[in-house]
């Protein structure tokens, strides 16, 4: 409908008088009306209907109610516009099993659950914030805020001393992105496109890569200092040089960061079958669903709310380990990231399908990429401020799985073409990683024991 039309509720009253001086066409230009939005092709669900309000009512009356149907449009768009969204008062009932039953198993399982359609919601706002910002940028927020409750939940973590929970949740979270989240959207884009190979970018693919073997290198050097008991300093030099790889680590990724920005200016755009830019991905009839400043809201909104259900995530992790018998180390490295990574697994599959796969791919790797050369390095530094010894040794059972798992990816990634069967493959290397963690026990002693 034309806001014109919208607005001939309004206008009579308006002629009546001016807005604190404001003429007519000053408030139509400052109003929700506006045609900056009509050219921004909002969705219809921010259409309002003045008409409802009562036409007896002042001109601040009938504003008031244009912001309680946007507000309540806007509610019902991000609220419940999504299935997933029936999971969300399993957060309300984790809070009430803690205080009621105080029984961990139980409040771990609801704040699982109730977090999982939270982090997806993040990631919808996220994509939405996208059409404002460009592909570039809505690609890096598409991954920082898809990583964010990973983060806050190592945070939560950290606080409590749980420094083996946070080196295996991040180290999860990379695994979960690089071979469940790749290989879905791999294997869902090679069924839909099943009489062709689906082309991506081969030289953002390689730095990626390098950046996750660089990672993979900073993990890997204190835990051989330590193995090999060739410390200069017995139980300090496996930390200081973690803490030294770290701050490396994080100037590396604002290097790539300020790469990405300034000299990728069509790393998200997809490629067609001759590896040339794909134009006609350009003009599709995508658009906003929401406004820049109501994604932004959102935003804030759901992190509050995930930082809320994480740290009774947090507190009831050993607790169910025990109550369900189920090792903490398959908690942390498979439940919590596939949990977390409920927003890139749904955008990775979703673009792929509709042949868009450097999308997919920097969700999927660039999420990787992001927790190994800044979520890693990042907690590192915030256990320094905290005076707790996390460190870069993520012990040799955990690197080897990291090392062999980035080799593998990288190994599939060289020919920059992707197929059903590639993904089925990196699926099928998920499970089998998944199932060395439910028979592993880890006997650190640091920040909780880890295993059964």
């Amino acid at each position: 409908m034309d806001y014109k039309l919208q607005t001939v509720g309004v206008l009579p009253q308006l002629e009546m008088g001016s807005l604190d001086g404001k003429s007519v066409h000053e408030f139509m230009d400052k109003s929700h009306f506006s045609p900056e939005v009509d050219a921004q092709k909002l969705h219809p669900t921010h259409t309002v209907e003045i008409g409802s309000c009562s036409g007896g009512l002042q001109a601040s009356s009938n504003i008031m109610c244009m912001l309680r149907n946007v507000v309540y449009e806007n509610i019902k768009k991000v609220v419940f516009s999504s299935k997933l969204n029936l999971l969300m008062p399993f957060g309300p009932l984790a809070i009430l099993a803690e205080g009621m039953t105080g029984h961990r198993g139980w409040v771990f399982v609801l704040s699982l659950l109730g977090i999982t359609p939270l982090a997806e919601r993040l990631g919808y706002a996220t994509e939405q914030l996208a059409f404002y910002t460009g592909p570039t940028v809505g690609g890096l927020l598409n991954a920082t805020f898809g990583n964010a409750t990973e983060l806050i939940i190592s945070i939560y973590a950290l606080k409590r001393g749980l420094i083996r929970v946070v080196q295996m949740s991040l180290l999860g979270s990379i695994l979960s992105n690089m071979l469940l989240v790749l290989g879905c959207a791999f294997f869902c884009g090679g069924l839909v496109f099943n009489k062709k190979d689906q082309h991506f970018d081969k030289g953002t693919a390689a730095v990626s890569s390098g950046l996750l073997l660089m990672a993979v290198m900073g993990l890997l050097f204190p835990a051989v200092l330590h193995y090999t008991h060739t410390e200069a300093h017995a139980g300090k030099s496996e930390l200081a040089l973690s803490r030294f790889s770290s701050c490396i680590m994080l100037v590396a990724y604002a290097a790539y960061l300020f790469f990405q920005l300034k000299g990728q200016k069509n790393q998200y755009v997809p490629l067609n079958e001759e590896g040339s830019l794909n134009e006609e991905a350009l003009d599709d009839d995508e658009a906003p669903e929401i406004s820049k400043w109501e994604s932004i809201t959102w935003l804030f909104i759901m992190t509050a709310w995930i930082s809320v259900l994480s740290e009774y995530l947090v507190n009831a992790i050993e607790g169910a380990s025990v109550a369900w018998n189920i090792p903490i180390a398959f908690i942390s490295v498979i439940l919590l990231p596939i949990v977390g990574n409920a927003a890139e697994h749904a955008s990775a599959i979703m673009f792929a399908m509709k042949d868009k796969l450097d999308i997919s791919l920097g969700v999927a790797i660039g999420s990787s990429t992001q927790i190994s050369m800044f979520g890693i390095p990042f907690c590192v530094v915030v256990g320094w401020i905290m005076g707790r010894s996390m460190d870069l040794n993520f012990h040799l059972f955990e690197t080897a799985t990291l090392f062999i798992t980035v080799l593998v990816v990288a190994f599939l990634l060289q020919e920059g073409t992707s197929n059903y069967f590639k993904g089925l493959m990196l699926i099928l290397c998920y499970l089998i990683v998944a199932a060395s963690f439910f028979v592993h026990v880890d006997s650190s002693a640091d920040g909780g024991q880890v295993g059964t």
